[in-house]
């Protein structure tokens, strides 16, 4: 394989598809069940941050209010989070994953890994280890 100088100009909408299309397709890959993929990122919010208030979650979520009380309803309803007194303001709550929501996450999370690693095993040697080389410099990118 030969080196192709790519301008970054020219370089950035190309691998921004792949990235896009990349975690689109990840996110698909998870077990057969009723948790929406809107639910799902609601959970997995909860989980990287241990806790929110509704309206931090919202926020996080890049939805309204009203739209997140209804997902945090649902996912109240099958016991994956968990409402707590906010420990210095009566009138709001904290949302946790509860036991149950966080064992979801790891079903999620290792469906998604396999399929990738079943993708990734497709790949030559060579080819791998230049997208270990690439995730490195994604996470330098990110980093920035």
């Amino acid at each position: 394989m030969t080196a192709k100088r790519v301008p970054p100009a020219q370089l950035a909408p190309q691998l921004r598809d792949a990235i896009t299309r990349l975690s689109r397709r990840v996110r698909q890959a998870r077990p057969v069940g009723d948790l929406t993929i809107t639910q799902l990122s609601a959970l997995t919010s909860l989980g990287l941050a241990g806790a929110l208030t509704p309206r931090e979650l919202a926020d996080v979520e890049r939805v309204q209010p009203p739209t997140m009380t209804r997902i945090v309803a649902k996912l109240e309803e099958r016991g994956l989070v968990q409402r707590t007194p906010h420990p210095t303001d009566g009138r709001q709550v904290i949302l946790a994953p509860t036991e149950g929501g966080r064992a979801m996450l790891e079903k999620f999370e290792r469906a998604r890994n396999e399929w990738l690693a079943n993708r990734l095993a497709e790949l030559s040697e060579v080819d791998r280890e230049t997208l270990g080389k690439a995730a490195e410099l994604l996470q330098q990118i990110a980093r920035a």
